[in-house]
């Protein structure tokens, strides 16, 4: 806890007193990829995660938080959400939808609060990695702590 780097997602852990340790890693090279960021930090790719927006046909937003290799199954998503047609969220519209920039989203902290989902396999693990709200960071946490801080479902989400 405590973090010398302060993003937004540190100081709401900390206010909220929920331990955490951060990681960061190089960004000049351009690798921000959810599998380079897992090598990097030397954390197994199976444990560090990748958030994802999509929305659906109503216009309404939802989070995925899935493991960095794996794909979203976007049947899954439709079914869990009640959407007839789901797509990524259009990279431009990212920023002013969640306060947050491509390769530095992060599940906690955006400008309002999204249905999120985070794969089943999360509750599996002991930890999950995912950004800190900044290309270049990274926190670890239990997964149950996310439980505390937004409106999350366990649900498997990959092929």
């Amino acid at each position: 806890m405590a973090s010398a780097i302060k993003t937004n997602v540190i100081r709401i852990l900390d206010k909220e007193k929920i331990p955490y340790t951060c990681s960061t890693y190089e960004v000049k090279d351009g690798k921000i990829d959810g599998v380079a960021v897992a090598h990097k930090i030397g954390i197994d790719e199976e444990t560090v995660f990748k958030t994802l927006l999509v929305q659906g046909k109503s216009k309404t937003c939802y989070v995925c938080v899935i493991p960095v290799a794996k794909e979203l199954d976007f049947k899954k998503i439709s079914t869990l959400t009640g959407e007839k047609n789901i797509d990524m969220l259009p990279v431009n519209e990212l920023q002013k939808t969640t306060g947050y920039i491509r390769g530095g989203c992060s599940p906690i902290g955006m400008k309002k609060a999204l249905k999120t989902y985070i794969d089943k396999t999360a509750m599996n693990l002991e930890e999950i990695t995912f950004s800190a709200g900044k290309i270049g960071v990274q926190v670890t946490l239990k997964p149950e702590h996310l439980k505390t801080l937004i409106q999350v479902e366990f649900e498997a989400l990959t092929h």
